[in-house]
């Protein structure tokens, strides 16, 4: 109501200074002609001053608006996978049988058009992901998940991911499987039935984490230069990969096993 009551009364007020303009013609020019005129005049523009405001102007602001959310949402994003999205992608790949199929297309280079993100992208969304949960470390996976699940809660928390659906089930999947490793106490006396139904969770959150760290390489790479290179220097499918910069400007190789 006070609110509301701030707008009438600003709204009065213009209307009166209005009328007050006018009177102040009339009483200079005694022309009511001329005032009634350029009043039709106005009042004839109004509907196209509406429309500029209301489509054109709003339009262009809701587009900045949207811009500053998402790129805050990108933030949060990038947040979660330096904390646990790119450990994850790494132990999750580690136990992918058929990893060899998809990692020439996660081995990224750093010249990559939009045709090639476009491109790789169709290709995993159409794949079935799976992992060999013999092996997984899922006592090691608890103690690395529990010790986060703070951190994933308050990303849940957080209004702005509303607008960002795939993320958000990424987190959801992610803090399922949070609560089933959680859940059990002795992994090695659990049954081949219940060891594939944590198989299926893990290669839920894996295939949302592979979706979401496609798409955020994509937005670092076009935004972030330096951050884009790290990202790739860290490359959670690249056995070569290595944080550190030689000279030359590249990343020292890792010579991976045989």
């Amino acid at each position: 109501m006070k609110r509301l009551s701030w707008q009438v009364r600003l709204g009065l007020t213009l209307v009166i200074l209005s009328v007050a303009i006018y009177f102040i013609h009339f009483a200079i020019f005694h022309d009511t002609h001329h005032i009634f005129v350029y009043l039709v005049g106005h009042l004839a523009f109004l509907p196209i001053e509406v429309l500029l405001v209301t489509l054109v102007i709003h339009s262009l602001l809701g587009a900045r608006e949207k811009r500053r959310r998402l790129e805050k949402l990108n933030m949060v994003i990038g947040v979660f996978f330096s904390e646990v999205g790119t450990q994850l992608l790494a132990r999750f790949s580690d136990a992918d049988p058929a990893l060899e199929e998809i990692r020439s297309d996660l081995v990224m280079e750093a010249d990559w058009t939009d045709q090639a993100y476009r491109a790789v992208d169709a290709r995993l969304r159409k794949r079935s992901y799976d992992v060999d949960v013999a092996k997984v470390d899922l006592p090691d996976l608890r103690r690395f998940v529990s010790d986060r699940r703070d951190f994933m809660l308050r990303l849940l928390e957080n209004p702005t991911l509303l607008e960002h659906e795939t993320f958000t089930e990424l987190l959801r999947a992610t803090f399922h499987l949070t609560e089933e490793l959680t859940s059990r106490s002795d992994f090695a006396q659990l049954p081949e039935s219940d060891l594939k139904h944590l198989g299926g969770d893990i290669a839920r959150a894996y295939s949302k984490l592979v979706d979401e760290w496609l798409d955020y390489m994509k937005h670092l790479r076009d935004n972030y230069p330096y951050l884009f290179s790290l990202a790739l220097r860290t490359n959670p499918f690249d056995q070569s990969a290595s944080p550190v910069v030689n000279q030359g400007g590249k990343a020292l190789q890792k010579h991976s096993a045989p």
